[in-house]
């Protein structure tokens, strides 16, 4: 039997397209403001068909590099090449008196809070598949970029019944949650898991995007760090194409580490 052999496939000729416009914008060919070749001219311009040129175009609004406006055709974007405008800052501070901080966000709406069962990602990062959870549910946005970023605190019905004043006021600030937790004697660990999908119809609508570029979604899950239990889960949801994240990257202690500090502490 012939050993079969791996064969590199090239690139659709439509991503070919896109790729060696993107270049073009790059280098500086194309400028801010400035419009892109019609669909017709690239047919020209490539030798392509009218769909692989249409298709094209909107790859390059998925890399955030161009947007179309009707009756117009699509328009270099002044940040393309550029890191996206809205800095969305994901880091935790804790003051020397104990309390919690953390970068402001302007809320686009009030909070709106419901009851759930949890399911996919928060589900299993919580360990609760199909359990019972309080959901509270926030539009954020930026005021110098106009950028809206969807935001989600789950509250597992197991972690409120443990701690029964996150069910009073679900909908306090993230920080005042994060103290209720401390305060009930819970030292708190934090990880950010963080992907990226194609958005959903609802999600275009709820957070302004004009076509289907990829959106950053994050799940911050607070836990119990002496049981490595979870307790709560942030979903924050954002336009790759406009936001970035970022983050202060600590080096972590080794458990050992922080149990010898304990007991010396302790003596």
């Amino acid at each position: 039997m012939a050993v079969r052999e791996h064969i590199e496939r090239a690139p659709s000729m439509y991503m070919q397209v896109a790729q060696r416009m993107a270049d073009d914008i790059r280098k500086g060919r194309y400028q801010p403001g400035d419009l892109l070749p019609s669909e017709t001219q690239m047919v020209e311009m490539y030798g392509v068909g009218k769909h692989t040129a249409r298709s094209a175009v909107a790859e390059l609004r998925r890399m955030g590099l161009v947007e179309s406006q009707q009756g117009k055709g699509s328009i270099v974007l002044p940040s393309a090449g550029a890191l996206p405008a809205t800095r969305v800052e994901r880091s935790i501070h804790r003051t020397a008196k104990g309390s919690w901080s953390l970068p402001d966000m302007a809320e686009a709406e009030a909070p709106a809070v419901s009851r759930t069962t949890l399911d996919g990602p928060p589900a299993v990062l919580l360990d609760q598949q199909d359990q019972d959870a309080i959901s509270v549910d926030r539009m954020l946005h930026d005021p110098a970029t106009g950028a809206r970023i969807a935001h989600r605190v789950l509250i597992p019905l197991a972690t409120a019944a443990d701690v029964p004043t996150l069910a009073e006021q679900p909908d306090a600030e993230v920080t005042d949650l994060y103290r209720q937790l401390a305060e009930a004697g819970l030292t708190l660990a934090f990880t950010e898991h963080v992907t990226a999908r194609t958005p959903y119809p609802d999600e275009r609508t709820a957070l302004g995007l004009g076509d289907a570029g990829p959106l950053l979604v994050t799940y911050r899950v607070t836990a119990d760090a002496e049981q490595k239990r979870p307790l709560l889960c942030e979903e924050l949801k954002a336009p790759a194409a406009t936001c970035q994240l970022t983050f202060p990257v600590m080096p972590t202690k080794a458990a050992a580490q922080r149990s010898a500090k304990r007991r010396s502490r302790s003596e």
